[in-house]
């Protein structure tokens, strides 16, 4: 029986060699058209390699993690009966599905022979790697499902590198996904925009010197744990619904009580480091940066003395300094002199965050967003609201042990709410 050697074909502009992710077919295995047979991966994309005849695979080339060139043997199959006719049915079958296309009401279908020109004397072509078949037409020949797809993507098939001229669906990926880099725009391809060069300065360049310092000079080490916030959210509820004219409160109130409540135990979280005289200074109060998005960049308005508020009134206070800080309103005493900060993405918090210190400060809390999920209580399993609480340390003043301690007493708190409430 004749075999047919699929070669690996062009699958982008300036790509030598590819590697096996992942075979989906072996030898001995029975394929059909169009059916897959590896992902191949180069330095830009994974594509999906289709045999384009049926039969049985007799040799493939290398294991997953083996790279190929570009034109050597991926798979050889065996195919049945003539092999220049299982090489030339696609494109005839292709050949069809252009006359077709083009007359959609047509009340007859077309037969072949209406559009193949008189046959030519033509030398024999041997059913060696890679030598298809001659289309007997012009026409850029695919089946019509790829064609249907190429339609709806707005892509032109004659624009479409294909080995042997007939598209496949892997044909088609790999144009999609090396078309911008090629300068095809089909409709769905967005214009692209232009660079723009944006100098660094003003609030964005403080950023980015607080942030490099900081990373530079602080050994960053974080601690993550999960909260059941079930409790303190019902909580929550029934304080907003009975709050009157008070504002409205969110989790971070209630949160910064329980940071300063646990404090006076675990006093190297509260502290500043001055690395140049070599001093760590503990602090008494509690003076709370609340990191805050503003058009201008990353602010960090200061929430004084929050050891001494209720929930009530830090909840003013965040909305006040939030406001001032996004309308750039705020006093520079207003955005200095915290001695710890708290930074909170609301309900984009993620899973877990691991925050950049406030230089000098030595830690900074990050809680992230709160999920619902099953979880056993006791002997059975309830619904639960979940929430991830991480804190960043500076090593050279916190261990790990006192930031874990520390996490844990916040988790008693919020967990058991109504200690937040007790002297």
């Amino acid at each position: 029986m004749p075999k047919f050697t699929f070669n690996l074909p062009d699958i982008g502009e300036g790509i030598a060699e590819a590697e096996i992710v992942a075979w989906h077919v072996k030898v001995g295995d029975i394929i059909s058209e169009d059916q897959p047979l590896a992902d191949m991966m180069t330095d830009k994309a994974t594509v999906e390699m289709e045999s384009p005849v049926s039969g049985v695979v007799t040799k493939v080339a290398g294991e997953a993690g083996d790279v190929i060139a570009i034109g050597a043997m991926l798979v050889e199959i065996e195919v049945a009966g003539d092999a220049d006719n299982e090489v030339e049915k696609p494109a005839k079958e292709a050949i069809l599905a252009v006359v077709e296309d083009e007359n959609p009401h047509a009340p007859e279908p077309v037969s072949i022979a209406e559009v193949t020109p008189p046959p030519v004397a033509t030398p024999p072509v041997a059913p060696t790697a890679m030598q298809h078949a001659t289309p007997a037409v012009d026409k850029v020949t695919a089946s019509p499902a790829v064609r249907q797809r190429a339609k709806d993507l707005g892509v032109d098939l004659a624009d479409v590198k294909a080995a042997g001229g007939h598209v496949r669906h892997a044909d088609l990926d790999a144009f999609l996904t090396y078309g911008a880099q090629l300068g095809y725009r089909p409709a769905q391809f967005h214009a692209r925009r232009a660079d723009e060069a944006v100098k660094v300065i003003g609030m964005r360049r403080r950023i980015a010197d607080n942030m490099a310092a900081s990373k530079r000079h602080i050994p960053h080490f974080t601690y993550v744990e999960e909260f059941d916030v079930t409790a303190i959210e019902a909580m929550r509820a029934d304080l907003n619904a009975n709050r009157g004219p008070k504002p409205k409160l969110t989790m971070l109130p209630m949160l910064i009580v329980a940071i300063c409540k646990t404090i006076p135990k675990f006093p190297m979280i509260n502290a500043r480091f001055d690395d140049e005289a070599g001093i760590v200074t503990r602090h008494g109060a509690v003076h709370l940066g609340m990191a805050t998005q503003t058009d201008a960049g990353l602010m960090v308005p200061v929430i004084r003395d929050a050891q001494d508020r209720n929930i009530w009134q830090l909840a003013t206070e965040i909305a006040r300094l939030a406001d001032a800080a996004r309308s750039g309103s705020a006093k520079s005493e207003e955005l200095s002199g915290s001695t710890l900060t708290l930074t909170s993405l609301g309900p984009l918090g993620g899973i877990a965050t691991t925050p950049v210190i406030n230089r000098p400060e030595v830690a900074i809390i990050g809680p992230n967003k709160i999920v619902e999920r099953p979880m056993f209580v006791g002997d059975t399993i309830e619904a639960r609201k979940l929430m991830n609480l991480s804190i960043s340390c500076d090593h050279r003043v916190v261990d790990g042990w006192d930031a874990a301690n520390y996490v844990q007493a916040l988790k008693k708190l919020i967990e058991t709410p109504v200690l937040l409430f007790t002297a």
